[in-house]
């Protein structure tokens, strides 16, 4: 076995390499705004650590999100196009998920909160580190403000809602790879958890008539 894994659904571009016994290769930028430039060199640094090719691999574990539309649509677009050239499952996990897994808490309850930017977090509580009991969801702090430790870049971004910031800030994919193969994981399709609707519409067409392209076409 060798599973690639890697989670942009944050500012952290994390990938991992995992044997099946271990994980054996990592690499981690935090670069908000650079995703697209990141993630292929990530992957190539990890098979070039493990002295392996993207052939070899057996599997691909992604994180699905929830996160902002660019950063999480690199990593999916990269996943599915790995899983339908090479041939390989590709198994989606919710980011918080992941960060739940990894919380530097004594015990639960607890909640994650990434930054889902226009001043709002997405969102999920625990009752420990592998049972999500609510969310996720991207709602303004305020709404969501707890005491219990929050875990993610959402509790240093507002600490006012969030006073009990925990650990770690980010995903990181050397746990992705530990839940999917350890069986831990809940994986969900490999589709993109956006949990909003797009900035971008197409422009309004009602009351307007559309021309075809043969109406177009005939001169008046």
């Amino acid at each position: 076995m060798l599973l690639l894994a890697f989670d942009t659904a944050t500012p952290a571009i994390t990938v991992a390499l995992h044997d099946g016994t271990s994980v054996v290769a990592t690499s981690t930028v935090v670069d908000a705004m650079r995703h697209g430039e990141l993630l292929a060199p990530g992957i190539a640094a990890v098979l070039d650590q493990a002295g392996a090719d993207r052939t070899d691999l057996t599997d691909v574990a992604v994180g699905v999100g929830p996160g902002p539309f660019t950063g999480l649509r690199v990593g999916l677009v990269t996943a599915r196009t790995l899983g339908h050239v090479l041939d390989i499952p590709v198994h989606g996990v919710c980011t918080l998920d992941v960060l739940a897994a990894a919380a530097e808490v004594d015990s639960g309850p607890f909640c994650v909160a990434t930054d889902a930017r226009r001043k709002e977090v997405y969102w999920g509580r625990y009752a420990d580190r592998h049972t999500r009991v609510d969310g996720p969801l991207v709602d303004r702090p305020d709404v969501l403000a707890t005491a219990d430790p929050v875990v993610g870049r959402g509790a240093t971004l507002y600490p006012a809602a969030f006073p009990t910031a925990a650990g770690p800030m980010d995903p990181d994919a050397a746990v992705l790879a530990e839940l999917v193969v350890s069986g831990a994981a809940k994986v969900v399709p490999a589709t993109p958890m956006y949990l909003r609707r797009p900035d971008a519409v197409e422009p309004r067409t009602r009351g307007k008539r559309v021309l075809t392209a043969r109406e177009d076409r005939v001169p008046t």
